[in-house]
């Protein structure tokens, strides 16, 4: 069996290219000191631990890379479990490696800090070690964009924590939770883990909430996930922490798998003594395999907007809304994100402004290259349509924005679809002729081009029954036509749209 430690080669390109800043707490002058060798398991390429300083204590990332010539670009940050008191790093930890660089899956595993009654000090190793792969894509042959997190018990409560807390740039694209703990709430807790994580916080019922994950869950944000637990599992109660995620999940219309197995209790891992050991290889492997990956050149194309965007009304939205429809139509060389937010405004005095929400924040994160916005319909409310004087003043800090990050995006405004119904105040009167003359106000005034989606569902049919909110079929006429406007050559727009309009 071989062993490999860290070349000073290794170390000096790994520092050139995260450009490492000195002040950062993450740091890896300790790298240059002799790191512990790592006995290399079947299909793993090469590995070794990366000893991390912090303040009076040392964080560590154990790192298994497959073969280059298997390497798929995929990559897992683990999180053994322990109760946020210790860490079971073979069972929960290395024993995986094997598995995963199999699959071609470079593996990591986070010896994590406990906190002590700091919740801040694992969680920062944890969004530290995902911003550290990230940046490392390159040279580990990763692709940024398929960046997963794994946990077990304790580790899956950290691991689901950064799954649904943290920003994009250190947010996982996707999880797996082994008997996670999920609720800090009084029913239901593992009490050790609740403990230790919060410390003199566990009294408090707002920092429990904040924490119990399953709360946390974002529409289309909260990155896909499996959970995989025993029925008869005591120490941490699948249907408080679990199945308690994966409703969340399932209620959000993200993508999550669930798989119960009969017996087995607590903390199984990856032990051959487990009953259904083959079965949940074989049940994890096959979610790994079903995962489609963006490739890191596809052009990435941002949708913002309301509801109508998110898909309300749609079930499994994610598969049915017109985002996801309109990959289906670009095919692979596009990757496009739902970044919809229920009930927004571009109004930033709006009872609900979207550049206040964490999806305005990951459209920034996500520099894309296509923007299209669908925003105006909660706009034209009359508590909010009072403020309509700052209507494209506030637009124009969207666009500013937008224009501002380092991809230059193409950006569409698009107009607001047909109200069916005047609903919740919202009317049609008020979208025709004075917020979508509004929009192609700034469409002329920044040489953008416009989509008139307002003309793209002309029958109920296409709608729910609210009037408001496009059903699948609608959804599907708003990808074909945004669709058609992101395949065509760029153009500015009429300067006389805006009569048009009236």
């Amino acid at each position: 069996m071989a062993c490999h430690f860290v070349a000073i080669k290794d170390i000096r390109l790994l520092m050139s290219h995260l450009k490492i800043n000195l002040l950062r707490i993450w740091t890896l002058t300790a790298i240059l000191g002799l790191t512990h060798a790592v006995s290399l398991a079947q299909g793993v390429g090469r590995s070794f631990i990366l000893e991390l300083p912090r303040q009076n204590d040392t964080t560590k990332l154990h790192v298994f890379l497959p073969e280059k010539a298997y390497a798929t670009g995929r990559a897992v940050l683990d999180c053994p479990g322990g109760g946020y008191s210790h860490l079971s790093m073979q069972n929960e930890g290395t024993e995986w490696s094997e598995f995963f660089c199999k699959k071609g899956i470079a593996f990591f595993v986070l010896q994590y800090r406990m906190p002590k009654g700091d919740k801040n000090v694992p969680m920062r190793d944890a969004l530290d070690a995902m911003k550290l792969i990230r940046d490392s894509a390159q040279q580990w042959n990763i692709n940024p964009f398929d960046v997963g997190i794994m946990g077990f018990s304790a580790g899956g409560h950290l691991a689901s924590t950064i799954s649904t807390h943290a920003e994009r740039a250190e947010r996982p694209d996707f999880s797996i939770l082994f008997y996670p703990v999920i609720t800090m709430g009084k029913r239901g807790q593992h009490e050790g883990s609740c403990r230790n994580f919060l410390g003199n916080d566990r009294d408090d019922e707002a920092i429990c909430k904040s924490f119990s994950n399953d709360t946390q869950v974002r529409r289309h944000l909260t990155p896909q996930a499996i959970v995989l637990l025993s029925n008869d599992d005591t120490g941490v109660p699948p249907v408080a922490n679990g199945i308690a995620y994966y409703t969340a999940m399932r209620n959000a219309g993200n993508p999550c798998a669930l798989h119960v197995y009969p017996q087995g209790g607590h903390g199984f891992g990856i032990k051959k003594t487990f009953p259904y050991h083959q079965q949940m290889l074989y049940d994890l492997s096959v979610w790994l395999d079903s995962l489609k990956a963006p490739s890191p050149s596809a052009t990435r194309v941002a949708c913002i907007g309301n509801s109508i965007t998110d898909g309300s009304g749609i079930d499994m939205a994610e598969t049915k809304g017109y985002p996801a429809q309109l990959q289906q139509i670009l095919g692979g060389n596009y990757h496009v994100r739902n970044f919809g937010v229920g009930a927004r405004t571009l109004l930033n005095k709006g009872d609900r402004p979207y550049m206040k929400e964490l999806a305005w924040r990951d459209v920034l994160a996500f520099q894309p290259h296509v923007v299209v916005i669908k925003l105006g319909t909660n706009d034209s409310k009359t508590d909010n349509w009072k403020y309509k004087e700052e209507f494209v003043g506030d637009y124009q800090m969207m666009i500013d924005s937008l224009n501002a990050l380092p991809t230059k995006p193409r950006i569409f405004l698009a107009f607001p679809i047909r109200a069916f119904k005047d609903q919740w105040t919202i009317t049609e009167k008020v979208i025709t002729e004075e917020v979508i003359p509004e929009i192609a106000r700034v469409a002329e005034k920044n040489n953008l081009e416009t989509i008139d989606l307002h003309h793209a569902i002309d029958r109920q049919d296409m709608m729910t029954s609210d009037g408001i909110h496009p059903n699948a079929k609608g959804a599907g006429a708003i990808a074909k036509m945004v669709a058609d406007a992101i395949l065509s050559p760029q153009h500015a727009p009429q300067k006389d749209q805006k009569k048009k309009r009236k």
